[in-house]
């Protein structure tokens, strides 16, 4: 009897300590995936409400305490000047919620960094579904060229600064599992592989591999 209770203890404990251990990865984390979108396709209300949407979803993964960036640009228009995604989202180094860095600054980011399917977690620490998965929504909208910078006015890659959710505008998109159609350098890239398809809506974005899902870097 005496043994049975030892026993169970031992097995609390044990999993108190797991507990604990992954609850202090999900603090130190300073990078994810969203797990999903708003609901509304690329509409997120601007990039304010994009950033936000990353607040939420790490304050809820136990990492609120800091500063969420969505990365994004936007373009420039009515008068405002365009934002690179890359200036906006601190220095690194960043790591996922498994505690495994993704990149040590923002140069190594957009160079050689670790993002891969296995690193490119959302805030729960869970794998996102990417090309061969079902649904495939390996599509992150980012609206930015590869090295991070936004794109020049005239056509829209930000659908609209990230204010339309229907047919009309097109959002650059990278994918986060590094695969496409073939090797070529757009086709792998995690932040500007190709233009959404088919407008800003959800239902758009979903027709190519997308779920209006964002990366969320943590601003040290």
């Amino acid at each position: 009897m005496k043994r049975s209770v030892g026993m169970k203890l031992a097995l609390a404990g044990a999993l108190l300590l797991v507990g604990a251990q992954a609850g202090a990865q999900q603090g130190a984390m300073s990078f994810f995936v969203t797990s999903t979108g708003n609901g509304k396709g690329a509409d997120f209300g601007g990039i304010d409400g994009a950033d936000r949407h990353c607040q939420t979803l790490a304050a809820a993964a136990g990492a609120g305490s800091k500063a969420w960036r969505a990365y994004l640009s936007t373009q420039a228009a009515g008068g405002k000047p365009a934002i690179n995604a890359r200036d906006r989202i601190g220095a690194g180094p960043w790591q996922n919620a498994k505690g495994v860095v993704i990149a040590a600054s923002v140069a190594a980011l957009h160079g050689e960094n670790n993002l891969t399917k296995e690193t490119a977690l959302n805030e729960k620490g869970e794998v996102v579904n990417g090309r061969g998965d079902t649904p495939n929504q390996h599509d992150v909208l980012t609206g930015s060229q590869a090295d991070g910078t936004a794109f020049a006015a005239g056509d829209d890659r930000t659908c609209g600064n990230w204010t339309k959710g229907a047919a009309e505008g097109a959002a650059m998109v990278g994918h986060h599992d590094r695969r496409g159609l073939d090797n070529s350098a757009p086709a792998i890239s995690w932040n500007s592989s190709h233009p959404s398809r088919g407008g800003c809506s959800l239902d758009a974005l979903k027709g190519s591999g997308g779920a209006g899902l964002l990366y969320c870097f943590a601003e040290k």
